[in-house]
């Protein structure tokens, strides 16, 4: 492959990349990565690996978020505003991981559906049935390790929107009710919430650890 037209193809698979949702562009962003040598499995493994990893920063952030509503819990004196502030930029970070991790999870998915629609299509291009046999349980089991991943992710993900619910309502309460009274009535919620980021932080961890063996588990 000249230098050019390898040129061409990265700019046409980043343009691509730019527009991943639109299945048209899908397609033709993974032809042109196949024409470079980067295979669906690859693409596959390093979404993952992105997905657990956003995964990972969106845990440290709802920790850290949790973390500074207590310290807003038990203020002492000073500036509330100062806390309100650095409370509302801990809510808005957790809601930005909270997109990531979605977005990361989506891609996952996207790249899931069109291996195996491959796999599956090459699977009649076999002349010997032995391999044939082969690769279709090297599908089954690796559709059966991408299920408990995808169902793991998914069970984090859904622990996210409650936990910022809850952030969204102490911010918005706090803008509106600076004062000792309203710190004092938020505290009946602190239960609450620290029970929503423990449950969120386990199936985050759990979802890692799904993540990490199904890296594993992909042939190099």
């Amino acid at each position: 492959m000249t230098g050019s037209l390898h040129l061409r193809v990265i700019i046409t698979a980043f343009l691509c990349f730019a527009l991943l949702n639109l299945t048209g562009c899908q397609k033709a962003y993974y032809k042109t990565m196949e024409k470079v040598g980067y295979h669906k499995r690859d693409i596959m493994v390093d979404r993952v690996q992105e997905a657990r990893d956003s995964q990972e920063e969106a845990k440290d952030q709802f920790a850290s978020a949790l973390e500074e509503f207590s310290s807003v819990l038990n203020f002492k004196g000073g500036e509330l505003e100062d806390k309100y502030k650095k409370l509302n930029s801990e809510y808005e970070e957790s809601e930005d991981k909270a997109k990531d991790v979605r977005k990361r999870i989506e891609s996952v998915e996207n790249v899931a559906e069109a291996l195996f629609e491959e796999w599956n299509e090459e699977l009649t291009q076999y002349s010997s049935d032995s391999m044939r046999r082969n690769s279709e349980k090297q599908l089954k089991q690796t559709k059966r390790q991408y299920s408990q991943l995808i169902g793991a992710m998914k069970r984090a993900e859904k622990k996210i929107e409650p936990v910022l619910s809850a952030f969204r309502d102490q911010v918005l309460f706090l803008k509106h009710n600076l004062n000792a009274q309203a710190i004092a009535s938020l505290k009946s919620e602190l239960a609450s919430v620290e029970s929503n980021v423990a449950q969120l932080i386990k199936e985050m961890e759990a979802s890692i650890a799904e993540a990490d063996e199904f890296i594993k588990s992909m042939p190099k």
